[in-house]
């Protein structure tokens, strides 16, 4: 099922309500996109929570029947990368509403946990925010050299080997 953004702010405005306190959410992978206006919809709903915020939104999403499939993600521990410190500070203001601080993961911050998988849709991904953002090689280059990936690292330095070689004009 595609969510595109509008349906995706209606159910945050849902959420808002359903939470006692001030959450935090970052939107990471084609969450993010939608936000940004990179891609029309996504399939599934990402974010990137503190801990002390997940469990609030945990239980928010409890209180309001949805159907969607939502993955939470800690602390900058986004798919299979760590992010480093400070992540936060390049994120993209999405909207706020009253208990809800909804940010975008930054673009650079986009492609270099999409590069972990590298599948078909994530390499239009990393194309669409290198030609939406005109990010550079170089960029992508130096923000992956401060990535901790938790799985094969040989993995992730072939297939950012494969986007900087073959993503890049």
């Amino acid at each position: 099922m595609q969510l595109e953004k509008k349906p995706l702010m209606e159910f945050l405005e849902e959420i808002d309500r359903a939470l006692e306190e001030r959450i935090e959410l970052i939107a990471v992978g084609g969450t993010a996109m939608t936000l940004l206006d990179i891609k029309s919809s996504t399939i599934d709903i990402d974010f990137n929570l503190s801990d002390r915020d997940a469990e609030s939104f945990r239980q928010a999403l409890k209180a309001v029947p949805h159907g969607y499939r939502i993955d939470i993600f800690r602390d900058g521990n986004i798919f299979s990368q760590q992010l480093p410190d400070g992540f936060e500070k390049k994120c993209i203001p999405a909207r706020s509403f009253t208990n809800i601080n909804l940010l975008a993961l930054h673009p650079l911050d986009i492609v270099v946990t999409k590069i972990g998988r590298l599948d078909d849709r994530d390499i239009q991904d990393i194309r669409a925010c290198i030609m939406e953002f005109d990010l550079t090689r170089e960029q992508v280059k130096e923000r992956a050299s401060m990535v901790e990936y938790t799985g094969n690292e040989e993995n992730y330095r072939y297939n950012l080997k494969y986007v900087l070689k073959n993503l890049f004009d």
